[in-house]
């Protein structure tokens, strides 16, 4: 399981008075390491060189000094627990150090390092060590992976300062291990120290040094900020309430000797004060609100170099330096408590949660209204835009209207912008309405493909627009094609889908002979319609070119003979026309025919 980056282990500091006090730099005087992280105030030189002159050590190469070593410290410890566990080392960006950790309980057998950096620091990365980067740089090269532990495994870790330019580094200890064993995840039976191991504390906090010990005749206590030790007067108590940063030394004397000298370091960070913060408020459409841009206030005049802003949902989260919210925080409608802890890279026990700010996301109006529309000719008027609108908000079309919704006659672009003003911002969103101009559907002509075993029928709309099409009660389709159409009287519709009208006729489905021959042949003797027996009373009338009547059949399904009151007609073209009752029983003329044909002798 991966710990959240804002769950480490307690953390205490290191800062001695001298160089061979703080650092430890051969392997056989490896500093113990119990519940405790310490900060050095840098590194200088090596003592012997601890890989006998070896050219590696896993990742590590010779430095500056010809030597795997150049500016080193050794730490040891002892795990108790079993799970997960990592570190971070943190340093200046501008300097470049390397790390390697040792499974080995004997400076005599270190073998190869389970883990192991010697990356230049080129990135001007903050950290480097084991598990994760705690200011949540997933592309730091400077990080090996978790390392999976079990109850008394002893390690020894290396850190070494390429080049002899340092300030110092600290080290944090991460992992599952110090959630589950919080007090005793690692082994402090390997420090043999009456006072304990060096304490990290906060300058708003009190640390009390205990050195009870059995069978005691009496306690001195001794400071050293610097100028040796000195006897604190009148602390002859067993415990000592400290307040500033100094090496302690008591004396406990006891029935025989020799008496009990124990030293301890307690180093106190200055604690972080988060300044207050000012609301904020942002449109939502903007999608996210950089947190960063809030460093600046929550530091006020401390240094972002030494300090870290983290923001939180809940002030538990912020207290306890827990799920940090990305720093491009995603806004949401309404107000939002965001809690602010400001921490001390230093020491990460230093810090400070007592302050918070509102963000607030003002909503972008959601326009849901038809962005294209359709008028009639001749339309008194159309409402186009917001028929649900909000009083909050303000209405603005580029007509010149500030009403939410308007009336069109026109066909064009139209164009509303609606503002949620609230909070000092004016969140906006716009809509373009276009609106045609439908115009009623036409029959120009029906085109009839008769005399076949299947009929055609095909509705000629000239008129541009969105349309549909039926035959007698028929279903609507897309196409004015009609196909196996029986012959007789129909009714064609045309329907504008967008609401501009309806247009029905009736036509005449029926058969005629381009030409006939009345030859007495026996053949193509006579000109007939097919399909006038589905018409009620039909009546036919031929006329020659000049427009004279020739003849006239009622009902008369034979045909006509080519004569004129007995006499045959010459060869040439002729026209007809029929008529028929239609069911209100008036007499009608059928239209869409091709009403021509030729007599041939």
């Amino acid at each position: 399981m991966r710990i959240p980056l804002g769950l480490l282990c307690i953390f205490f500091v290191f800062i001695l008075n001298n160089a061979a006090a703080q650092v430890a730099d051969d392997c056989l005087n490896a500093i113990p390491i119990c519940n405790n992280t310490p900060v050095n105030g840098g590194t200088s030189g090596y003592g012997t060189d601890d890989f006998n002159n070896a050219p590696n050590s896993g990742c590590l190469e010779p430095t500056i000094t010809g030597f795997i070593e150049s500016n080193s410290a050794w730490y040891r410890f002892r795990t108790s627990a079993s799970g997960q566990l990592g570190f971070n080392i943190g340093f200046d960006t501008s300097e470049d150090w390397d790390f390697a950790l040792y499974r080995s309980s004997s400076c005599a057998a270190l073998g190869d390092p389970i883990r192991c950096n010697f990356f230049d620091n080129g990135d001007e990365d903050a950290y480097m060590g084991v598990g994760e980067d705690p200011t949540g740089n997933t592309g730091n090269v400077q990080y090996e992976d978790w390392i999976q532990v079990a109850p008394g495994e002893d390690y020894y870790l290396l850190i070494n300062n390429f080049s002899n330019s340092n300030s110092g580094f600290s080290i944090q200890f991460s992992g599952q291990i110090f959630v589950t064993n919080p007090n005793d995840a690692l082994d402090c039976s390997i420090i043999n120290n009456l006072l304990g191991a060096p304490i990290a504390a906060c300058d708003n906090e009190t640390v009390t040094l205990d050195a009870t010990t059995t069978n005691a005749l009496g306690y001195t206590w001794y400071s050293d900020t610097g100028s040796g030790y000195q006897v604190l007067a009148g602390e002859v108590s067993p415990t000592l309430s400290v307040n500033s940063s100094a090496m302690y030394r008591v004396r406990v004397s006891m029935p025989a000797p020799p008496d009990i000298i124990s030293d301890v370091q307690v180093a106190f960070s200055v604690a972080p004060v988060t300044h207050p913060l000012a609301d904020e408020a942002l449109c939502v459409e903007n999608g996210t609100f950089n947190l960063e841009v809030k460093d600046a206030e929550a530091l006020g005049p401390q240094d972002p170099a030494t300090h870290l802003v983290s923001y939180h949902s809940t002030f538990s989260d912020a207290d306890n330096g827990l799920n940090p919210l990305p720093k491009l925080h995603t806004i949401n409608s309404g107000n939002e408590t965001i809690y602010v802890r400001v921490s001390s890279l230093e020491n990460p026990r230093c810090y400070d949660a007592s302050e918070q700010f509102i963000l607030e996301g003002v909503v972008t109006p959601v326009l849901t209204f038809e962005d294209e529309v359709f008028i009639c000719e001749n339309t008194a008027g159309e409402i186009i835009g917001e028929l649900f609108p909000n009083a909050q908000y303000i209405y603005s079309w580029d007509s010149g209207e500030t009403t939410p919704s308007i009336s069109v006659t026109q066909a064009g672009n139209y164009t509303l912008t609606v503002t949620n003003t609230t909070a000092g911002l004016n969140c906006s969103a716009s809509r373009t309405v276009s609106v045609s101009v439908s115009e009623p559907p036409v029959i120009s002509e029906v085109l009839i493909d008769d005399l076949q075993t299947a009929n055609t029928v095909e509705i000629v709309n000239n008129v541009p627009g969105n349309f549909e099409y039926q035959l007698d009660t028929g279903p609507f389709q897309s196409s004015p094609v009609f196909r196996e159409v029986s012959p007789g009287m129909h009714t064609v519709t045309i329907n504008d889908l967008n609401g501009c009208g309806t247009v029905t006729d009736n036509i005449i489905v029926v058969g005629f002979a381009t030409f006939f021959t009345p030859n007495s042949d026996g053949s193509n003797d006579f000109w007939q319609i097919v399909g006038i027996e589905t018409l009620r009373e039909p009546v036919v009338q031929i006329f020659d070119r000049y427009g004279k009547l020739l003849a006239v059949m009622e009902e008369d399904y034979l045909g006509w003979d080519g004569t004129y009151n007995g006499a045959p007609v010459p060869s040439t073209d002729y026209w007809f026309k029929i008529s028929f009752l239609d069911d209100s029983n008036q007499r009608v003329e059928a239209r869409y025919i091709n009403n021509h044909f030729s007599l041939r002798r």
